[in-house]
């Protein structure tokens, strides 16, 4: 189809295009783009639990918010909290905004879910642990 300049005819307003889309997945297999660590738990919630067609896109959108939050907090690690402006100001880095955000889809996902289910392990397991819970383990840790 050559296109052509000016305004568009009522039969080309009227075409729809179709999306070019991923080819389907069996709803039950974790998207390819998760961690292996946020795969393996994938499976784990899919063999104990029995989900309703609807409910694997919260899942997926749970999955992703957990990686996503993980690649922020490496890169905090990486880079620190904070950072010096053009102006010499002391400014937040945008990853903690992106964890914090990713953090509380995460756990919306997952009480939207209703499983009662723990995070993907990436060797740290902090979300939902209250501040005195953490207080608690590291003063094991430090006993050890």
């Amino acid at each position: 189809m050559q296109r052509h300049r000016g305004r568009k005819s009522a039969a080309e307003l009227a075409t729809i295009t179709p999306l070019q889309t991923e080819p389907p997945r069996h709803p039950a297999a974790p998207p390819n783009h998760l961690s292996v660590a946020t795969k393996a738990w994938w499976n784990g919630i899919v063999r104990r639990h029995d989900l309703q067609p609807h409910q694997f896109r919260v899942l997926e959108i749970a999955a992703q918010s957990w990686d996503r939050a993980e690649q922020a907090r490496q890169t905090l690690n990486k880079h620190g909290l904070n950072f010096d402006d053009d102006r010499g100001m002391i400014r937040a880095r945008p990853e903690v905004a992106i964890e914090r955000d990713s953090q509380i889809r995460f756990l919306r996902a997952i009480r939207e879910l209703n499983l009662g289910v723990e995070p993907p392990d990436h060797n740290r397991n902090t979300i939902g642990i209250s501040w005195r819970q953490l207080e608690n383990q590291r003063r094991l840790e430090d006993d050890r």
